[in-house]
């Protein structure tokens, strides 16, 4: 599916703020509420607009420890690997990558016991060679809208 200006601005504004009605995105956009509806319905349907959210604080809810894990397969399991990582809850990405190591896997925990349980389960899932964890000591930003 291809984006015209219109469908940029329609999920520019909704990354923004997806609780704005359709009406409102339509008046802010100078177009009607109809075209707006069926531009987001369309970008829906093209699964470029996967579903809607809040943005939260982690930290403020308890979850005050993240990680970055690379992790290093073998034997060429990294895609069965990265879909067993995936399925834990508190896992935020997992990224196949270039470089070093096969696996990028971003994770938040609320105690460090956690992180080590996490990171040990992690060592016994099959063909994962090593893990490398960085715990991250402050975050300047972390926000996956772009703007």
């Amino acid at each position: 599916m291809n984006l015209d200006d219109t469908d940029e601005m329609i999920l520019k504004n909704l990354m923004m703020d997806a609780r704005q009605s359709a009406r409102q995105l339509a008046l802010k956009l100078g177009m009607s509420t109809v075209t707006v509806l069926s531009r987001i319905k369309k970008l829906e349907k093209a699964k470029i607009i996967k579903g809607y959210t809040a943005i939260i604080d982690h930290e403020k809810v308890g979850y005050s420890l993240t990680a970055i894990i690379e992790i290093i397969a073998k034997n060429d399991k990294i895609l069965s690997i990265e879909e067993e990582i995936s399925k834990f809850e508190n896992v935020c990405g997992v990224y196949d990558i270039t470089g070093s190591t096969d696996t990028l896997v971003i994770a938040k925990f609320k105690e460090r016991n956690e992180l080590s349980m996490f990171v040990k389960g992690l060592a016994a899932i099959p063909n994962v060679e090593n893990t490398i964890t960085h715990v991250v000591l402050n975050t300047a930003k972390e926000d996956f809208r772009l703007t």
